[in-house]
């Protein structure tokens, strides 16, 4: 059965992102794996996304300060409020806040999909506004279980992020002294001074990419290491780089400071075969299962003993994960299962 549906991103990036952007390349495969499996998809996202979809621009991008915002939130609503009658249901991926001239509507059912932090309050509220019409994700289970009770629990569910498995080259096998690679915005939660840290304890080469999202951390504490040869920074990659670098990585290192919830870089490791130590917080432990796709650890000291323990993991076996786990296909399959429960 085909479904009419509705989704809406936030307007700061384009659907797909140039360069990065976790959630709109996300949404990207979405709605294209949607269109492909015969559902009547309509998006709402910035007016440069390319999208196989109908369109809905934003009609001021990017929307920073309070006045945009707002234009923002009365634009996607009134979108919204257009399409009520003609849609089956509305999976937001945007802000709770612009659901909000439907969440009455109970008609119309609702999803709401949390890849970032979860403002309670306001979800609280749209579920007491919205009764059983509203629907939430998460892309973790990390990200929401510490805070919902047994009587919320039935509208909630886990689906992860995707990679599109095929743009990704699958190595079977790496060099002995193939480089350690750590990719991802540069800043102290991310955890660049510990991969720095774990590379030159286990005697391996180090790739760094990513943006500086810290220019003082970088002076401080990653740029007197970079030396061309045991630690080297390429900069923001695209995608084409990107599965250059992770496929010929020994591992991808994750040692983050922070709960974060995805993490999509270590599902595109995985799609290059390469395994993933990571510190276990947050998602890393629902995504890497521990000795088969890399390692979960605690400590600098475990990641360098994780490094010499990489000739046990079979990459083939970790692309095969990737396609089962962390594919176009089976979140897009997740999704439509969702969808059917949710319209009953």
């Amino acid at each position: 059965m085909s479904l009419r549906i509705a989704i809406t991103a936030d307007p700061y990036l384009p659907v797909p992102p140039r360069l990065y952007g976790g959630i709109e390349r996300v949404i990207a495969l979405l709605v294209s794996g949607l269109v492909r499996r015969g559902h009547d998809v309509t998006l709402i996202a910035h007016p440069e996304s390319r999208t196989p979809a109908p369109l809905v621009g934003y009609g001021v991008a990017p929307h920073r300060g309070w006045y945009p915002r707002l234009r923002e939130l009365v634009q996607v609503g009134t979108s919204l409020m257009s399409l009520r009658s003609r849609v089956d249901l509305i999976h937001s991926f945007g802000r709770l806040a612009a659901l909000a001239p439907v969440l009455p509507i109970r008609t119309v059912k609702k999803i709401q999909s949390y890849q970032r932090a979860i403002p309670w309050g306001g979800v609280r509220r749209a579920a007491r506004l919205g009764g059983e019409s509203v629907w939430f994700t998460g892309c973790s289970t990390s990200l929401y279980a510490t805070r919902v009770g047994p009587a919320e629990a039935p509208r909630w569910r886990t689906v992860f992020n995707c990679v599109d498995a095929s743009s990704y080259s699958a190595v079977a096998r790496v060099p002995d002294d193939a480089p350690l690679a750590f990719l991802g915005r540069i800043e102290r939660i991310k955890g660049t001074h510990t991969a720095v840290e774990i590379a030159k304890a286990a005697g391996r080469r180090l790739v760094i990419a990513g943006n500086i999202a810290d220019a003082g951390y970088f002076r401080s504490e990653i740029e007197p290491h970079i030396d061309g040869r045991s630690v080297t920074y390429i900069g923001e990659v695209d995608d084409a780089a990107k599965n250059r670098m992770l496929g010929g990585a020994a591992a991808l290192l994750m040692p983050i400071e922070w709960d974060e919830p995805f993490g999509i870089v270590m599902a595109e490791a995985c799609a290059c075969g390469t395994p993933v130590i990571g510190f276990a917080r947050g998602s890393v432990p629902e995504v890497v299962r521990d000795g088969a796709t890399g390692f979960v650890v605690s400590t600098v000291a475990e990641a360098v003993q994780a490094v010499a323990r990489l000739p046990a993991i079979d990459r083939r076996s970790v692309r095969r994960d990737c396609e089962q786990r962390f594919s176009c296909d089976a979140i897009v399959g997740a999704y439509e299962q969702l969808y059917y429960e949710a319209v009953g």
